[in-house]
């Protein structure tokens, strides 16, 4: 079915957690929760994904996406562990875990595109204007995104650091 090898499976189903995972900490939160329940099913399927990609990877660039996703996925989840209390970890942590999301998506689309309804793809060429047009709409909606989560990091930072002091004079 939809031309999707026994490999290939085992890469989509165990990826396909992360989507609802990430829709719901982003509607909840704003943003990816790296220590929630949510967020642990999102490691594990981040990690089923783009380690599966060696296995069905056809195009040089999927090995690229699934190296940068688990570079940002690892960066994302283990900032937090490094010593020290600085606010750029924050910032790094939102960031590094939003593109993830994108990366993970950017296939996603492309994927489902190229391969639904099973038999007569919406897109046959990755050059198709519909596919290009989703792909746009995404780059999008990540700029959108992680630019509403950094101006909401700094509104946090901003009434901690005045919150904390307005009692100090």
């Amino acid at each position: 079915m939809f031309g999707i090898s026994p490999l290939g499976w085992v890469h989509t189903l165990g990826s396909l957690p992360a989507i609802p995972a990430a829709v719901y900490m982003f509607a909840r939160h704003g943003r990816i929760v790296p220590r929630s329940t949510a967020g642990g099913v999102y490691f594990a399927s981040m990690l089923i994904g783009a380690a599966s990609v060696a296995l069905i990877a056809h195009e040089p660039i999927s090995y690229g996406i699934a190296g940068v996703t688990l570079v940002l996925l690892l960066v994302g989840y283990g900032i937090a562990w490094l010593p020290g209390r600085s606010g750029a970890k924050s910032y790094v942590e939102t960031s590094s875990l939003t593109l993830t999301a994108f990366l993970l998506m950017l296939p996603t689309i492309t994927e489902i595109l190229r391969r639904v309804p099973d038999g007569h793809p919406l897109v046959t060429d990755l050059k198709s204007p519909i596919l290009l047009g989703a792909q746009g709409a995404l780059l999008a909606f990540l700029i959108v995104g992680l630019t509403a989560q950094i101006i909401y990091l700094r509104r946090q930072a901003r009434l901690q650091r005045y919150g904390t002091n307005r009692g100090a004079t």
